[in-house]
């Protein structure tokens, strides 16, 4: 494994990174995404995805850390090593524990889909924040959702915030990123419910049957869902509002539906 010292700003590989961070146009382009952090390299080094380079600080990390995840992420990956006083300047956030990776973006579709009997599926269409994008994938993380898809995104997944909010989560669940036409079509072919949050003509959450091949699709909270999803809904479902608001966080609102989407599995399990 390929390892080397930087102490300068201005090296190339170091200006790089920082437009990795920086631009999605240079993510895209180069088929490359940051993520920093040791919990957020070893699920991204677990989620299968290809390093190409480690930023560490040995002074941070320490020997024996730098050792295990360049271990972890294989000959093709190289090592740099940065002093503290660099590190801090290219570290998104503060207390990242002295690494950072560039990686390799992968491309998954719906064929990279878990095949399940009853799948569990949150769908989001046209959600921008990424703060939002991320903590809906520890939300779906954390319930064993079988996919998270991304319906014409209005922000790339590899976004730093949304790798930092979801916590590594974007690499330990099955996240894609489709129009709302493909997805529909898709989730009707194999005869997953679609159930599409809103207050207009719906129902309570809780009276609906989530015990089925499900798909839970929400929309941005400033504009909802749009037309589409409304009419190839097979229902409409809604969290009781008691207090003045009328709506929560999408991240909060995939939280509650997931959960009961595994309340209601697990009752069913039990059952005599």
């Amino acid at each position: 494994m390929k390892r080397e010292a930087v102490t300068s700003a201005q090296n190339p590989k170091i200006k790089e990174l920082l437009s990795l961070y920086e631009k999605s146009k240079v993510r895209r382009e180069s088929g490359l995404f940051v993520a920093e952090g040791r919990r957020e390299v070893e699920h991204c080094i677990g989620g299968g995805y290809a390093l190409r380079t480690l930023f560490v600080c040995p002074e941070i990390l320490g020997e024996d850390g730098i050792s295990r995840l360049a271990a972890s992420a294989g000959d093709g990956c190289s090592v740099i090593e940065v002093p503290e006083r660099l590190y801090e300047k290219i570290a998104y956030r503060g207390s990242t524990e002295g690494v950072i990776a560039e990686i390799h973006a992968k491309k998954s579709g719906f064929g990279d889909i878990p095949d399940k009997e009853n799948p569990l599926i949150i769908v989001l269409e046209s959600v921008e924040k990424p703060g939002n994008l991320g903590a809906v994938l520890r939300s779906a993380d954390a319930a064993g959702a079988d996919a998270v898809i991304i319906c014409d995104p209005l922000t790339d997944i590899y976004n730093p915030n949304l790798i930092r909010a979801s916590l590594g989560a974007v690499f330990t669940t099955c996240v894609i990123a489709a129009s709302s036409e493909e997805t529909i079509a898709w989730l009707k072919g194999r005869g997953i419910r679609i159930l599409t949050a809103q207050l207009q003509d719906s129902v309570p959450y809780y009276d609906t049957d989530m015990t089925v091949g499900t798909a839970i699709v929400m929309g941005a909270e400033s504009s909802g869902l749009s037309e589409l999803w409304r009419q190839n809904a097979d229902e409409h479902i809604r969290i009781p509002m008691l207090g003045r608001l009328d709506s929560l966080n999408v991240s909060v609102s995939a939280a509650i539906l997931l959960y009961e989407a595994i309340r209601q599995r697990n009752s069913r399990q039990i059952e005599p």
